[in-house]
């Protein structure tokens, strides 16, 4: 199938500065946005607690909002969320997390009677638990006791300490291990706290029993993940440079590397403008988009190698535009084909799935563009700059000594 004819040569690199210009004022745009902290990190990234509750009634943003206040927790994200099964699906997004301070864990367990040295008031030697453990998740404390106490006893020493909310039920606290004495004390989550508040304002008629799933993470995560998001980009992209470097030729490597940096940059520009979360699900569409973008970078470097060698005394300039010339319908049926199978994910898809699929489209858009319009127009400038001038200096005959 022949889209284009094979004869005819597109002047692409006539308006190479053009192009490059654009691609540049794209980069810094994004660059700017990013540090000035106007990407919409996900909970994956700023660390929080996410809440999806699918409600039996209609419910409003508003509403949502008024019953996380009602929680006490600050900057809530609601997100509609959408499912033909379940027409009123929500995404609560806080930043609040559930912890407990330094001060809550001496206080609890001087409730419970838990000290290395002096018991403290109101406890004994037969209440003395000799063990105590948080949760990481900040909804769990584990205690041994040298002899099984009392559950009523410790309920109600363990609901008086301020800050910290039991969770509900007859069997909280619960006997972990009777062998062991050793008991576990659940305590309310942000994620219960929000459902228990959203039941008083909103309505236990529409709120249901339980959410459809909750996620924390904490603050100090959330930064480990950033980062560690950054150094994945980063090492891919230096590894790609090390490949191109020794699959073709030092000066192929900068601009191939260069389109996929702005390919992802320039993905991440449309995702803040829209306004779109960005989350761990970002950073593998945009590791996904640049791995396919060099394959059709390395495709066109390929064609521009194997020409070398037929189109001797031709400027470089003309050697890329035939060879894109001569590939042009590969690219644009390869890339109709990917993005049919992607467009279908994102009109079909919903949440995660949708997010993804339209991250890949638009990374694949800007793939396509910057193969043509910033990898071959910096190897041709590199080559230009820096190669040619090697080249015409080796070649240059030797000053004649002097008599």
């Amino acid at each position: 199938m022949h889209l284009f004819s094979g004869d005819k040569v597109y002047d692409f690199m006539s308006q190479r500065r053009l192009f490059i210009g654009l691609s540049l004022v794209v980069t810094v745009a994004a660059l700017v946005l990013l540090i000035m902290g106007k990407a919409r990190l996900g909970t994956d990234f700023r660390g929080g607690t996410e809440v999806e509750v699918a409600f039996s009634g209609e419910v409003s943003a508003d509403e949502v909002r008024r019953a996380v206040a009602a929680a006490g927790m600050s900057e809530p994200d609601v997100i509609k969320v959408d499912d033909p099964n379940a027409p009123s699906r929500w995404l609560i997004r806080v930043q609040e997390v559930s912890t407990v301070t330094e001060e809550q864990s001496d206080a609890f367990a001087r409730a419970v009677c838990f000290a290395e040295a002096e018991l403290p008031s109101g406890c004994t030697e037969e209440q003395r638990a000799t063990e105590m453990r948080v949760s990481p998740g900040g909804d769990k404390i584990s205690l041994r006791y040298r002899t099984m106490p009392d559950l009523g006893w410790l309920r109600e020493r363990a609901s008086a300490v301020p800050g910290l909310v039991l969770a509900e039920g007859a069997n909280n606290p619960s006997v972990q291990n009777a062998r062991d004495n050793k008991i576990e004390v659940r305590l309310k989550s942000r994620g219960d706290q929000l459902m228990d508040a959203m039941r008083t304002t909103i309505g236990a008629d529409k709120v249901p029993s339980s959410p459809l799933r909750v996620e924390w993470i904490g603050p100090k995560a959330g930064k480990q993940l950033r980062d560690s998001a950054v150094k994945s980009v980063v090492v891919s992209l230096v590894f790609i440079m090390l490949y191109i470097a020794i699959r073709f030729d030092v000066r192929f490597a900068p601009g191939g590397v260069l389109s996929l940096a702005h390919d992802a940059l320039g993905t991440l520009l449309v995702l803040i403008l829209l306004k779109k979360e960005i989350s761990l699900q970002t950073v593998a569409a945009l590791l996904t988009i640049i791995g396919y973008s060099i394959n059709d970078t390395v495709v066109i470097y390929d064609r521009i190698r194997e020409n070398f060698p037929k189109m001797r005394g031709a400027t470089f300039a003309h050697i890329i535009n035939v060879s894109t010339s001569e590939m042009l319908g590969r690219t644009v049926l390869t890339n109709l084909t990917v993005l049919v199978s992607l467009l279908a994910f994102f009109v079909w898809g919903t949440g995660a799935l949708k997010d993804f699929a339209f991250t890949l489209v638009v990374g694949m858009v800007f793939g396509t563009y910057s193969s043509v319009y910033v990898a071959c127009p910096l190897t041709e400038w590199l080559d230009t700059r820096f190669f040619s001038k090697r080249k015409a200096a080796k070649a240059a005959p030797a000053p004649a000594p002097a008599r």
